[in-house]
């Protein structure tokens, strides 16, 4: 496992779509723990493989119960995820983004999604999803789009230099 460079704007491998994954190998499993360890280092909550320069579907999540900050954290990663079902009810919250330093923004999401792909051995997986979860799912599903947190954006503002990391940062 190494933790990998997280690839940060302006570079142009943050707008190219993601392909898609059709080898589940020790090389995906490897890129996964990596996305892993980098995700937690950073420290993020979210990791989208384009963000280590790889274009890959492939996310990763890591988060906690919102009502229960006790609760061990669940881990997700995912291969070739695809939304397939979402809520018409929008929530508007706070992002942030490991490619994007100290820019935070204001971004409506789904409240609700279901999300399906396949697991690090190509069995498919289903996820319903809601709250932040299906927030941050949304957020990374849209890195392997060439999707920026700032495309969605209603209102940007610059975190300052002196602040406290931003928490749950995806």
């Amino acid at each position: 496992m190494a933790i990998r460079t997280i690839v940060t704007v302006p570079d142009g491998v943050l707008r190219r779509k993601a392909k898609k994954v059709t080898t589940f190998d020790k090389e995906l499993h490897t890129l996964i723990e990596d996305m892993i360890e980098t995700m937690r280092q950073a420290p993020g909550v979210g990791l989208a493989a384009p963000q280590i320069g790889v274009l890959q579907r492939v996310i990763v999540v890591e988060y906690g119960d919102e009502e229960d900050e006790e609760a061990p954290k669940k881990l997700f990663a995912v291969v070739n995820p695809e939304i397939t079902h979402a809520s018409e009810e929008m929530v508007v919250g706070n992002e942030g983004c490991l490619s994007i330093p100290r820019i935070m923004g204001e971004v409506e999401r789904h409240e609700k999604i279901e999300v399906r792909g396949q697991n690090k051995f190509g069995k498919p997986v289903k996820y319903r999803l809601s709250g932040w979860l299906a927030r941050i799912f949304q957020h990374e599903i849209d890195h392997l789009e060439g999707v920026l947190f700032t495309d969605r954006a209603t209102k940007l503002w610059r975190v300052a230099e002196e602040e406290e990391e931003v928490p749950d940062t995806v």
